[in-house]
């Protein structure tokens, strides 16, 4: 049996439909209170280079200047901007991930959930989106103490078969370079090609994963 490791935003998720309105309100309200000195305006590709980060680190790269309360306060803030616009139906998958997911599901693929997400952001992704119907298994990094995604799979994997990883960003790949497995890089997601470099075959619509995945067997 073959088991698939998907990443989730960038990959399944077309994160920045939440990801970008929530991070400019939330960057509007760090201006407004003081916090920052000026608003700054940030491109959808600026944006979505902090997709894939745990939050926590994300705003330690992103403003490490402001205080740790400030930025949990963000942080937190920002999760939850996402989390109403999930819940008011703004959010969505790629197109065709539904179908792809299934068709992988129904083919006797293991699918495997590895993002590095919180487990509330992961669960009301679940409720919303019934991935209950295409994953066998979630894994997300704060039930693991946020460690990287490359030490996750250490501690998950076990003798059930092949694994294949399959992710936009460097992490994605960098767990299935750390590990010897192979890997699909989605050039659709958020990930810049150098990231994706390492990956052993890239796909540029999700609805190619399954015959990447037939070629990597």
């Amino acid at each position: 049996m073959t088991n698939l490791i998907f990443d989730y935003d960038g990959t399944v998720h077309n994160s920045m439909k939440t990801y970008a309105p929530a991070f400019r309100s939330t960057c509007r309200w760090l201006y407004e209170n003081g916090y920052t000195p000026e608003l700054k305006e940030y491109s959808d590709k600026q944006i979505s280079y902090w997709l894939g980060f745990n939050s926590t680190d994300m705003w330690q790269m992103f403003m490490p200047e402001l205080p740790f309360e400030v930025r949990e306060t963000a942080r937190k803030m920002l999760g939850r901007d996402m989390g109403e616009r999930i819940d008011n139906g703004e959010g969505a998958l790629f197109d065709g991930a539904e179908e792809t997911l299934s068709l992988l599901r129904n083919q006797g693929y293991n699918l495997i959930f590895l993002s590095n997400c919180r487990v509330h952001y992961m669960e009301r992704h679940k409720r919303v989106f019934g991935l209950d119907r295409f994953f066998n298994r979630f894994c997300c990094c704060e039930d693991f103490g946020f460690i990287p995604k490359y030490e996750i799979f250490r501690q998950i994997k076990d003798d059930s078969g092949k694994f294949i990883v399959i992710g936009d960003r460097f992490h994605d790949i960098e767990t299935a370079t750390k590990n010897n497995l192979r890997s699909i890089g989605c050039g659709y997601g958020y990930g810049s090609p150098e990231e994706l470099a390492n990956a052993d075959i890239i796909v540029d619509d999700i609805r190619e994963i399954p015959d990447a995945v037939k070629s990597l067997e």
